[in-house]
């Protein structure tokens, strides 16, 4: 893909994956034009003011639950990233009407508008709280993955293609745990809800290499998991603050002990290759399986969870990511 001749836009543009993948964007691959697509005019004001004020880069004040705002704000792009969400669990438990509004109904006004504007490809981004949904968060984004990827039905002879990138915790993201951390451990006492606590685990960096690389391989109605270690959150609480008190306080209305990124029903239709799962559509009669000759399937009861991962961080692996936000942090930033 030649990504100069491309005009690329993203909702939730001003969000932490948002920025972080109009950055990459603009220093590796230099797409044609970028739309940041969002409904925060002081989030888009602080990054014009805060460097990106690149020529290619355009702000679209704008809300995925407005379908009529999305199809012109599409109007002549070819690729839409689609990373807007409402993501809190506990304010998608306490406000369900509006986590239905933005992560469902909004996914369903991006899958509409790229179809009518004759967008080429359009990639949404999931979470493994998607798989076995055990909070309203992650039902409302196992009904956009199923939104994104049967929309393919109805694409038809149109140029349009849709897929899905699933993984799992985002280190720094806004709202995730380490900036919580940093704060507790002024105090000599940080609170886990349950030292057997594990997560997936990856970079901002690494999520949006990924979602670029699969934008380039997409064919349409997959959704891609990347190989990624696990950690402890105990752990994590640890590597930030070693002299601190680990309190334990117990586990949260709609939390999991473990998060599953692929399970053992998925796993009948998924593909292993060297760095990702390719999960293809269980029964689809416009997908081809072709991924199977590019990879191999997986084992009957095959299930990729947070707890039985092949691949961990220890305390010292952990402290190599987190280090970005130690150094803000202590900036003051």
């Amino acid at each position: 893909m030649n990504w100069k001749e491309q005009v690329v836009l993203v909702t939730g543009g001003s969000g932490s994956f948002g920025k972080k993948f109009i950055e990459i964007m603009l220093k590796e691959f230099q797409p044609k034009k970028l739309i940041i697509y969002s409904r925060d005019e002081l989030k888009q004001h602080e990054m014009r003011v805060g460097g990106f004020n690149h020529p290619s880069l355009r702000y679209f004040i704008g809300d995925v639950r407005d379908g009529e705002r999305l199809r012109r704000a599409m109007h002549g792009v070819d690729i839409v990233v689609h990373a807007a969400a409402l993501k809190q669990v506990p304010v998608c438990e306490y406000n369900p009407m509006e986590a239905i509004k933005t992560n469902i109904m909004g996914t369903s006004n991006v899958v509409e508008a790229a179809l009518d504007a004759g967008v080429k490809k359009v990639i949404a981004l999931s979470t493994d709280k998607a798989v076995n949904p055990v909070n309203l968060y992650g039902a409302t984004k196992l009904a956009a993955e199923k939104l994104v990827v049967q929309s393919n039905a109805y694409a038809g002879a149109n140029v349009t293609r849709y897929a899905c990138v699933r993984y799992g915790n985002v280190v720094g993201s806004r709202g995730s745990v380490v900036p919580v951390f940093l704060a507790q451990r002024k105090s000599g006492k940080v609170t886990v809800t349950d030292d057997r606590m594990t997560r997936f685990w990856l970079s901002l960096e690494q999520g949006v290499h990924f979602v670029i690389s699969c934008i380039e391989q997409m064919h349409g109605g997959e959704v891609f998991v990347p190989k990624i270690p696990s950690m402890k959150v105990a752990d994590l609480a640890r590597a930030i603050a070693p002299q601190a008190k680990i309190e334990i306080i117990g586990i949260r209305p709609g939390e999991k002990l473990h998060e599953v990124l692929i399970s053992e029903d998925e796993a009948r239709t998924t593909v292993e290759l060297k760095n990702m799962y390719v999960v293809q559509p269980s029964e689809a009669m416009w997908f081809v399986y072709d991924w199977e000759s590019k990879g191999k399937c997986l084992p009957d009861g095959f299930r990729y969870a947070s707890d039985t991962n092949t691949e961990w961080l220890d305390i010292e692996g952990i402290k190599k990511y987190i280090m970005p936000f130690e150094e803000s942090y202590s900036n003051g930033n």
